[in-house]
């Protein structure tokens, strides 16, 4: 049986971080670039009287950082309201809450934070965010904001370190460390630990479990390094360890009546040909969109560059309507995506807001085993 997830009626994503900002690029539907929604914003810089116009206010416009953050917003017709969710939260302490104020996001309305995976550049924003969701919580009634809650996978390393090639055996370097359970709660997070697929946000996001392996050229980062502690005749002490494969990492769908599933992979270490295999198995669903970093940059990926498009443009079928490769795709492979996809590669980056409405009617048509 799929996951007892509910199809929602609109689906509105707002990418809060990503390493890219994109201001010009052509956009499909439903998309707007980060400057129109400051031009909507009441307050945003000042106008210029003589000139009849307001001058745009640089200082207060989204930056990029290396790493991901969507905010997600899910609604169904029937319901009373939405639910805002936000999918990893960056790389720092600066970028994300400098956005969330840029953008003018109503953080207290966020009930939830999923943590794709742990690596820093997806989340070194939560202890900040939490903060700063707290100094809003004082100036508004407590009763009328929801308690977040903070999902995270259970198996938290001690630290992760990067071991280049071509021998990739020598750590050069530890990953900055991810908030620990304690610093979450202490910033007003509720915690909730979670290694098995579950659905959050009324039934309206699936987050995944442990993603199978199941695709051969799939191998994980060969340079991935862990930190463990050791006991040697009593004495504590810890060394670096192997770990090609990121366990801890999930995905999130969101499933939108007459369109299909939207896919979040913010990194996909899995591989984001086993992350959409895991989903369509599960759902039964076709795929409308895929989101996030398909860590497809660097020298080590290049060569799944080629099998992973041919199977997102032609062994996957349908084929995605759109495809946004994000945060660690890199160049190459959006330029092999664009190549195949055409307008359906869309040049997505962090400020841009995506709204789309589902339509149940066709959805019963498109998709009558559903029902």
């Amino acid at each position: 049986m799929p996951p007892d997830v509910k199809v929602v009626d609109r689906l509105t994503i707002t990418f809060l971080v990503d390493n890219c900002t994109e201001w010009m690029s052509k956009l499909p539907p439903g998309f707007t670039h980060e400057l129109p929604q400051h031009l909507q914003q009441q307050d945003h810089g000042t106008f210029d009287d003589a000139k009849g116009v307001p001058v745009l206010d640089f200082d207060n416009f989204c930056c990029g950082a290396h790493g991901f953050s969507a905010l997600i917003e899910t609604s169904v017709a029937d319901e009373d309201r939405t639910h805002l969710t936000l999918f990893d939260t960056g790389p720092d302490s600066l970028s994300l809450v400098r956005n969330l104020g840029a953008l003018e996001v109503p953080i207290q309305r966020i009930e939830r934070v999923i943590t794709s995976h742990w690596h820093s550049d997806h989340s070194g924003g939560l202890l900040s965010f939490l903060q700063m969701r707290r100094k809003v919580e004082k100036n508004i009634d407590p009763g009328s904001i929801p308690t977040c809650v903070v999902d995270v996978h259970p198996d938290r390393p001690i630290a992760r370190g990067i071991a280049p090639g071509p021998a990739y055996d020598k750590v050069i370097c530890a990953i900055p460390p991810d908030p620990s359970f304690e610093a979450i709660e202490l910033a007003g997070g509720v915690l909730e630990k979670h290694s098995e697929g579950h659905a959050v946000a009324n039934s309206t996001v699936w987050v995944s479990g442990e993603i199978p392996r199941v695709t051969e050229y799939e191998i994980g980062i060969l340079g991935g390094q862990r930190w463990v502690n050791t006991h040697t005749n009593g004495e504590p002490g810890g060394k670096w360890i192997t770990e090609n494969h990121i366990m801890d990492e999930r995905y999130a769908v969101i499933d939108v009546a007459g369109k299909g599933m939207v896919i979040f992979s913010a990194c996909s270490h899995a591989g984001i040909v086993n992350v959409i295999k895991d989903a369509v198995s599960l759902f039964q669903r076709p795929i409308y969109m895929v989101i996030g970093g398909l860590h497809l940059a660097g020298p080590e990926f290049g060569p799944r560059i080629p099998m992973t498009v041919d199977f997102l443009s032609n062994k996957l079928r349908p084929a995605p309507t759109y495809v946004l490769p994000m945060h660690c795709s890199g160049f190459q492979a959006k330029l092999a995506l664009e190549k195949a996809f055409g307008e359906g590669c869309v040049p997505a980056g962090v400020g841009i807001k995506f709204d789309m409405l589902g339509n149940k009617d066709a959805d019963k048509l498109l998709f009558p085993s559903s029902y």
